[in-house]
Order: structure tokens, then sequence, then C-alpha cells
């Protein structure tokens, strides 16, 4: 049995129940349901707790084994098979990361909207990211522009809509596919995407905030070369006005 992922549907969701599919011989716990995200796409994983039958253990990584999810715990005793389980998501930093991805996101449609550059690669940390671009040079002045046209989208207020829609209905979709490699697998049946209404439309695993306005003030950190034709651009994220 698959486990159902309730984040990709919900992201504010941050307790849930479920009950113990498997327990594994290190003692990594899967469920029928979870809320916390394995990471992928740039974006770490989820950390939390889980409690069970008057105990709890501490969540202190997901992995992604196979298609298969499992909650690596750090406690002594583990819930068993067949038991039910309540997970925690750990809420401060799973915002800060769903307000860091959309800000990720903002980004990456200025960039492809004014200047027409793919992602050749993104990470991010809470509050922190990094996007590599298609660009030939990069100046101080370029740089300005992008973190004033940035904060302009981040400050319009546009809605983050979340659908999934068959394979063949999204590669329909133009530009669905910002990166310079196509990193979706071949096998998936179905694409979720991201939509910046007005702004930016993605196939995306991760988890994001409802409106831009949540995000908070985007401040170019840092820029530089990694290469002929790739630029970095730095981010952090400020306080959030909503």
């Amino acid at each position: 049995m698959m486990t159902k992922l309730l984040y990709l549907s919900d992201a504010y969701l941050k307790e849930f129940e479920a009950n113990v599919l498997e327990v594994s011989e290190q003692g990594h716990v899967r469920l029928d349901c979870t809320a916390f995200y394995p990471g992928g796409g740039g974006q770490p994983f989820d950390l939390g707790t889980m409690q069970y039958a008057g105990d709890k253990c501490d969540v202190i990584r997901i992995t992604r084994q196979n298609d298969l999810i499992w909650h690596v715990v750090d406690g002594v005793n583990t819930p068993s098979v067949g038991q039910t389980v309540k997970g925690i998501i750990d809420w401060e930093l799973r915002y800060k990361l769903m307000r860091t991805h959309t800000a990720m996101h903002i980004l990456c449609g200025v960039v492809w909207r004014d200047y027409g550059a793919k992602v050749t690669g993104g990470n991010m940390s809470p509050l922190r990211a990094r996007m590599d671009f298609e660009f030939e040079s990069m100046q101080a002045a370029l740089v300005q522009e992008i973190e004033e046209k940035i904060n302009l989208e981040a400050n319009a207020s546009r809605d983050v809509l979340v659908e999934i829609v068959p394979r063949d209905v999204a590669f329909q979709i133009p530009d669905l596919i910002r990166t310079k490699i196509n990193l979706l697998p071949k096998g998936i049946r179905e694409v979720r995407t991201v939509e910046i209404v007005g702004l930016d439309l993605q196939a995306d695993g991760g988890t994001h905030v409802a409106n831009t306005a949540e995000v908070g003030v985007i401040n170019v950190v840092d820029y530089k070369s990694k290469g002929r034709i790739n630029k970095r651009i730095v981010v952090e994220i400020g306080e959030s006005k909503s």
C-alpha cells in the first residue's frame, strides 16, 4: 500500500492521524498517509513529532526509497504495525520553507517572463535560497532590477493555486518545465502544477503559501558567475507582512 501524501493538497495541514503500515529493521516507520514532506526539488524534508499510545518520538528525517516514504524517528520505542499515530509538523520550519519556495517561484517567474532565462539549478534552506539561471552576464544594475521586480510581484498579493492534471494535458501547457533538464520521471501519469496567478505556472511537488503576500520581503544578498552562461542569485526572505 502506498502512502497518501497529504501535503500535496493541503500545505497548511499541521497535524494528522495515520495508521502504521510497516516498521523497518532500523526502526523507520511507514504510514498509510503523511503530511511530512520527504524533500525534493531543492526543498528540505520536514521535521516534527509522532505521538502514539501515550508515547512519542521525534521525526528527524523523511526518506523516499523506491517510491516508499519512511519516517526516521529518534525514539527508543517506535510504534507498532497497525497502531494509530498522530503526526505533528514542525510548523515554524515548514512555514519558512513554504515562504522560501514560493519566493523561488516568484524569482523564476520574473526571470523567465522578462529575460527568458531557464533555471539550471537551485536549493533552499529556511528563508534563504539560491537559483542558477542561463545568463551570459550579470551586473549589479540587473540584479537590483530583478530584486525590485520580484518584490513588486510578492506585494501584488497573487494567489498560489495547486492542481493535479493528467500528464498528456500537462505537457501541452507552454513553458511548464522551466528547468534546463526535464526532471519529471517518465512513468508518472499525473503532474502537479503550482500557479502564481498572473505570473508563473510550473510543475512542482513542494509546499507553498496560498498567496504571495505571505512571502515577505525578498532580498538579493549575493550573485555570482558559475560558468559562461550560468549565473547564481542568492536571496534571503525578510519579515512577512501577512
